[in-house]
């Protein structure tokens, strides 16, 4: 005889946030949105708005925003991870929890380079990809979401090579250009071909970055047609104005601008995608751990010069590292709405910045203060140890 199976009890998580004071959504159509409070259940944004209007009860934890900012947490799109919180490009260990102190809370790997020994042949690079995309798929520091196994192409790879990469979960390729195919021709086929199975790529733009490395014209990145222009603003070495002017009027890919590239190009393509009005194609990078270091503040820092020195709203250079980004990236995250990940970053004016709220600081060029980081509904850090001091810092007011 059948038995019904007993009811199963399951303890939600549910995170209400109130009392914000200005709420930054991460879209570019509607920047800030009219709201004071943000319910999320598992994990999950379900309720956006007014908290008069909403369901707060049973919140297992209650965060006071004591009148600060909230926005969605931040996405590097350009990082080059190598072993879990360790670069050995500076012989750095911790420098991913360091990022989350900046409001970084998603990474995108543009290719696991700086791994010594990196393998070239097909075979080895597969592995390594695969390796890599399973090993941060687990390993998560501070929360930080590291979406990594970008391999590199190399000449030889064919057709079944990207199709056994997508298999195992690949969904990104490395800088096309650091490896081997370095021809627009060559390149344009195998884009085509990770295009085919769902992965996205990146190209490399600029000079030379590392040994191996060359040139990437415009010609080239025309050619190939990746996703991403990466580091269109050069990583370091920037393309001549021309060239970037060309990049932002002749392809439809993402524009991506990096903190390890020429801010003066990045400026040029920022200006450049508001005269074409295509604001939605800007992402934001720090193209590190590289020669110069690694940047915990690398994006809050981008945010702000491209707001201050090119003329656009705090709320608006805001969206280039959050919505924009997931768009472009297809993440799950990035934008304050019912349904997205419940994550989030909360911050305040510095403390003393002559700017009168957050936005008008960043506008003049300051950086803002981190008070929170919250990542898939739960509280990963608190008043950062990284940014300057937040005039008022969120508190947890209940568990």
């Amino acid at each position: 005889m059948a038995h019904d199976a007993p009811a199963k009890t399951m303890t939600q998580s549910v995170i209400v946030i109130r009392n914000i004071g200005l709420l930054l959504s991460g879209d570019l159509t509607r920047p800030i949105l009219d709201a004071d409070t943000v319910v999320a259940v598992d994990g999950k944004i379900t309720a956006v708005g007014k908290e008069k209007n909403l369901d707060t009860e049973g919140a297992t934890v209650t965060v006071d925003a004591k009148g600060t900012t909230l926005a969605p947490g931040l996405i590097d799109s350009h990082v080059h991870p190598v072993a879990g919180d360790w670069t050995p490009r500076q012989n750095q260990i911790g420098w991913i929890d360091s990022y989350l102190h900046g409001g970084v809370t998603t990474m995108i790997s543009a290719g696991e380079v700086h791994t010594p020994g990196r393998p070239k042949d097909v075979v080895g690079l597969k592995a390594m990809a695969i390796f890599a995309q399973r090993a941060f798929s687990a390993f998560r520091p501070g929360g930080v979401r590291i979406h990594a196994g970008a391999p590199v192409i190399e000449h030889g790879m064919v057709e079944e090579d990207f199709k056994d990469l997508a298999a195992a979960g690949v969904s990104m390729l490395g800088e096309v250009g650091l490896g081997s195919v370095k021809d627009g021709a060559t390149a344009r086929q195998m884009v085509a071909w990770a295009r085919k199975y769902g992965i996205q790529s990146t190209i490399h733009t600029g000079g030379p970055s590392i040994p191996g490395s060359s040139l990437i014209d415009k010609d080239i990145v025309l050619a190939a047609d990746a996703d991403v222009i990466g580091h269109v603003n050069g990583g370091h070495t920037a393309l001549p104005d021309d060239q970037i002017v060309a990049l932002c009027e002749k392809s439809s890919r993402a524009l991506e601008v990096v903190h390890n590239g020429n801010e003066k190009a990045g400026l040029l393509a920022l200006r450049t995608a508001k005269e074409l009005k295509q604001l939605d194609r800007v992402i934001l990078g720090t193209d590190s751990p590289a020669g110069s270091g690694v940047q915990p503040l690398g994006i809050l820092r981008m945010i702000s010069m491209l707001s201050s020195l090119g003329d656009t709203p705090a709320e608006v250079a805001v969206c280039f590292a959050t919505g924009n980004t997931a768009r472009i990236r297809k993440l799950d995250c990035g934008l304050v709405e019912p349904g997205r990940t419940a994550t989030f970053v909360l911050m305040d004016k510095a403390q003393h910045s002559p700017g009168t709220t957050v936005l008008e600081s960043i506008q003049r060029g300051d950086l803002p203060g981190i008070g929170m980081v919250i990542i898939d509904g739960v509280v990963s850090a608190q008043r950062s140890r990284n940014t300057p001091p937040a005039t008022t810092v969120p508190e947890i007011v209940s568990h």
